[in-house]
């Protein structure tokens, strides 16, 4: 029973990372933008987490909320201000642009905040538990996985059957098509890219009440993403969200046996799915 509720946790841990994946995974679909910000963006909406928990009279979980939709505006700008204009054929101005912003921001963070390890207090939450079929789980690690779910789900809905959410996917087939159509896609881009930070947001505020994180923590948030974004296939909603869940469960499984693994076993894992179907899940299924 004990493999059993550690598989489980597994899967809890990863519908937190398949999160982390979506904000990623969803800017490069629609404008195949590949940006290094995103892992220490992440962080950066974890100190603001951080920042508003004393001074908000809600529970912590409901800081999601300002968090998300300061990120939002925060997308939408970068977007308009910055991102647009390196937009091409050629990928490498944005990695540069991306990359130096990343720089900028871990620095400014470390400025600000230190170099200590911080995290979000949610209160005997953190602790809390419920027996199920005979296994332990914890009552955070649950609500987390509510939330990606709902989370993936309502994006997966809106993208589909919403009039702004079918202009996005007209935009990601063909931008200039959509063009000739009366549609702005630099302003979509800038819609796009504000949904894309503030899901990054949640994953960081969301992190953040589950372990500790550091300025310098954006390297690992953003390995993260990759390669749930790998795994699950470019494109594939559900696939980001399958690529977490085997991130996840091979890398409690992998503690399991050796407590000094750490994430090795995740890499492993990411590099043979990535031998096996270059495509990730979403290219084995539609074999």
């Amino acid at each position: 029973m004990i493999w059993v509720e550690t598989i489980v946790n597994g899967m809890l841990l990863g519908g937190l990372y398949a999160l982390v994946g979506l904000g990623l995974g969803y800017a490069f679909g629609i404008m195949k933008i590949v940006n290094v910000t995103q892992g220490d963006f992440i962080v950066a909406a974890a100190f603001l987490g951080v920042f508003l928990v004393p001074w908000t009279p809600v529970h912590p979980l409901l800081v999601i909320v300002p968090v998300a939709a300061i990120s939002f505006g925060v997308g939408i700008l970068l977007q308009w201000l910055l991102i647009n204009r390196v937009l091409g054929q050629d990928p490498i101005p944005q990695i540069l642009l991306t990359f130096g912003l990343a720089i900028v921001l871990r620095n400014g963070m470390v400025e600000l905040y230190g170099a200590n390890s911080h995290s979000i207090d949610v209160g005997e939450l953190r602790f809390m538990g419920f027996d199920f079929l005979g296994l332990r789980l914890g009552v955070l690690p649950v609500v987390i996985l509510g939330i990606a779910l709902a989370l993936f789900a309502g994006l997966h809905l809106w993208m589909r059957r919403s009039r702004m959410g079918r202009i996005i996917r007209a935009t990601a087939d063909d931008h200039q098509v959509a063009q000739l159509s009366g549609i702005n896609y630099r302003r979509v881009y800038g819609i796009a890219m504000g949904i894309a930070m503030a899901l990054s947001a949640v994953a960081g505020v969301l992190l953040a009440m589950r372990g500790s994180f550091t300025p310098y923590s954006g390297a690992d948030r953003l390995l993260i993403a990759f390669e749930v974004v790998v795994i699950g296939g470019l494109g594939s909603f559900w696939g980001m969200f399958a690529g977490g869940i085997i991130l996840g469960v091979t890398q409690l499984v992998a503690l399991k046996l050796d407590p000094s693994s750490g994430l090795m076993w995740g890499h492993l894992m990411f590099l043979l799915i990535l031998f096996l179907s270059p495509n990730g899940i979403a290219g084995m299924v539609r074999r």
